[in-house]
Formats: structure tokens, sequence, C-alpha cells
């Protein structure tokens, strides 16, 4: 297999297998029958498409190699052959040639996986692994980074919520009514940490991963969709679309990071910017009108404040420092407390940030390099060199991301760079001022 083909294998099961994952589930009722359907599907691509080329349509290949491996392993089981009686017009071969049909049905089958892995008998952190495992595609690994836990107790997670839903039969259908609007929370906040992992891994070489990004976007427009009345799922779609707006400027030519305040604007995203600006309108809207807003809503605005700063010395940190004060005040957290200090530092002078990073409580956040970073720049600014660089390199230390600990070290050199300048500047200025000699 060239490499070429081997990355367009890849590439397609990336874009293709939680989709995948999602049909099959609707269609067996088995969330582990479908996974290894998948790797089924996945082995035979493996083995077909280096000598046959890629199909033009690669998520209906896969989906139609899945169930066919789905009859054959109903037919050859003897428990599962009523299956095969009760899905038999769905699944018989005879109707393979409407597949693409098949694939129209997807969108709601990665929703109707996602309420079901947010399902009220799951313990919340449950929910969120099993989802950013089944939905976001994220391996075992890659959750565990992102929540400071063991890969062994994330995997042993995902198990047990598998089989909890299996034994109390919990339905792979789209809940309605109130048991809809009761997970509607548990859906955002699970579609707000996939887009965090894709906006900013925790780790692997690479900044971001947009695709897990663009993921997310499209779930919280499906989200919105359904539920146009609810502000918070307006203001989601509005957040996360502003946010995906910077994916293209966040990255150099060589792929390194670039903060917010360095991009170059004008690489934004103007139709993703737009969208996401209108979904934050409608989500006010609501929010005016009496439907309370949340989180969702107050963070939207703040990021709606970046979007239409047409330079980074336009923004409105004055009224972001607001925005992060009444979050604050709503749904307190260290990761909140972080951000709050960034707002004040720009909005009010460094000294301001650091005072709200020092009431941190000892050991918040264990494990990650925000507190440390955020500090490091807020040191920066007060010409506070030494200690800046410190604080680079503590946070650098704590990053499981490539390119993220490059541009920490990078701070950090630069931070010691400044103060050697400045104790130069200092020693030429004595020198001047000193009398002569003579």
């Amino acid at each position: 297999m060239t490499s070429t083909t081997e990355s367009a294998i890849v590439a397609v099961w990336r874009n293709e297998s939680v989709r995948l994952l999602a049909g099959l589930a609707r269609m067996t009722h088995d969330l582990d029958l479908a996974e290894d359907l998948a790797q089924d599907a996945l082995v035979a691509a493996l083995e077909q498409w280096p000598h046959e080329g890629i199909p033009r349509n690669p998520g209906a290949w896969l989906m139609s190699i899945a169930k066919r491996r789905a009859i054959d392993g109903f037919r050859r089981d003897e428990v599962l052959r009523r299956k095969v009686a009760l899905l038999g017009h769905e699944l018989e071969e005879g109707e393979m040639p409407d597949l693409a049909a098949a694939v129209d049905h997807i969108e709601d089958d990665v929703l109707r996986l996602m309420f079901l892995s947010c399902h009220p008998v799951l313990a919340p952190d449950s929910r969120t692994v099993l989802t950013l495992r089944l939905v976001g595609g994220l391996t075992t690994a890659e959750i565990a980074r992102a929540y400071f836990a063991k890969e062994s107790a994330v995997g042993q997670r995902i198990s047990r919520a598998k089989r909890t839903l299996t034994e109390v039969g919990a339905s792979f259908e789209l809940p309605a009514g109130e048991e809809r609007a009761a997970r509607m929370r548990e859906v955002m906040q699970t579609i707000y940490l996939v887009f965090n992992e894709g906006y900013a891994a925790t780790s692997g070489p690479s900044w971001t991963r947009p695709e897990l990004c663009l993921e997310g976007m499209r779930l919280a427009r499906m989200l919105a969709a359904l539920a146009p009345g609810d502000p918070e799922a307006q203001a989601l779609q509005g957040l996360l679309e502003i946010q995906g707006s910077r994916l293209a400027a966040r990255a150099d030519a060589e792929g390194h990071p670039v903060l917010l305040e360095d991009q170059d604007r004008t690489r934004w995203d103007q139709l993703l910017l737009r969208r996401g600006l209108a979904a934050v309108e409608r989500a006010t809207a609501l929010a005016s009108s009496g439907t309370p807003g949340g989180s969702y809503l107050v963070q939207a605005m703040i990021a709606a404040c970046h979007g239409r700063a047409r330079r980074a010395e336009d923004t409105d940190w004055a009224e972001i420092a607001r925005l992060y004060d009444l979050l604050a005040s709503g749904a307190p957290g260290a990761v909140i407390e972080v951000n709050r200090a960034v707002a004040h530092g720009r909005a009010f002078g460094p000294d301001a940030g650091l005072a709200i990073l020092a009431a941190l409580p000892d050991g918040a956040l264990p494990g990650s390099h925000l507190p440390a970073g955020v500090r490091g720049d807020l040191l920066h600014r007060a010409g506070r060199h030494l200690e800046a660089a410190a604080a680079f390199d503590e946070a650098a230390s704590l990053t499981g991301n490539t390119g993220e600990r490059e541009l920490l070290e990078k701070r950090a050199a630069a931070c010691r760079r400044a103060e050697a300048s400045s104790d130069a500047s200092v020693s030429t200025g004595s020198r001047q001022a000193r009398p002569p000699l003579d």
C-alpha cells in the first residue's frame, strides 16, 4: 500500500467512521456490535482499496460492507436469528441499491447516537466520555488526557456505560418532549467538549484537529435546528462557528500556533463568522423575549466581541471583562477564572489579571498548563520577564501538545532575551549617568 493510499484511507475513516457507527447502531440496537461491524468494514477497505481504488462514495461503500457483515453474522448466530426477521426488509442484500438513501439518514443517526450517549441512566462523566468515544471519534488515550485521568479508568468507564445502556434496554430513537429537554444540557456540553478538543488539541503534533471542530459545529447546527426556541442551543452554534471561523488563522504556513492577537484576520472564514454572529443575535433575541439564556449565551457574546473587532487593538476588552464577571457569577469555575484573568489583564492592566490568578485555590486545574501560561503572559506584560520565563517553562512542561509546547518555549526564550536586553539598557544607562571620572 502506498503512503498516499494509506493517508486517503485514514482521511476517509476519520470523516466517515462516526456516521457509519451511528447508522449501524440505529439498525442493530447494539453499540458493541456496531463498533465490530464498523471495524470489519475498515479492514475490508484496507484490503481492497489499495488494489481497486477508493470508491466514489466511500461512506456508502463502508456501510454496504458493514451491512453484509451484519447479515452474515446474524445468519450464523442462532441467538440473533430473530433480529434477521426484524430487520430483514432493511438489511436484505437486495436493498443495497438504496444505500444512498440510507446514508441520507445519517445526520439524524449521529444526533440519535449523541442523545443515547447522554442517557440519564449514565453518570455525567460517563455520558461525556462515551459520546467523545462514539460521536467525537476520540481514542481512549485522548479522552484520558483531556480529563487528566488514567487511560485504563476511562476505558473501563466506557465499557460500563455501554453495558449499562444494554442492561436497561435504552432506546436508540430520538427522545421527545420533556425527556429531550432534560438531556439538552448534557448534549450541548458534550458538543462543546468535542469542539474544544479540536480547537486546542490535548496531544499530538498539531495545535488543532479541524475535523473535530467541523464535527462539533455540524452537531451544534443540527441541535440548533432541532431546538429553534432554545437560546442556549442557538448560542452554542454561534459560539462554535465564531471560534471555528478562526481555525485557518490559528497556525502559520509551517503549522506553528498563532495567538489571537497576532492572527491575520483577513484569513478568518467570513461565512462562518456571519453565521455565528447571526446565531448569537437569535439567541440574544430569544433571551430578551423571556426565555432565559445561560453560560453558552455569555460565552457566545464574548466570542462575538472578538469576532466584530477588525483589528486586535479594536477589541472591547472592558466589555469582555464585564461578560466574564457575569459568567463567573453564574457558572463559577477555575477555567472561567483563568480566562477572566486574561480579560481583566488586557482591560485594566496585568496586575488586575494577576490578582485574579492569585485568588485561585491551591491545586486548581491540576496538571493543566493554562494557569501557568496565563501567568507567564501577564508577568511578561508587567515587565517581569524572568518570572514570566519561569511560568512559560512550567506551562510547557505540562502541555501534551507539541505545537503548544514549542510556542510556550519560544515565549520563555523571548522573555529571557527581553530581560537580557533590559539589563544591557540599564547598564548602559548607568554608565551614561555616571559623572566623568576626571
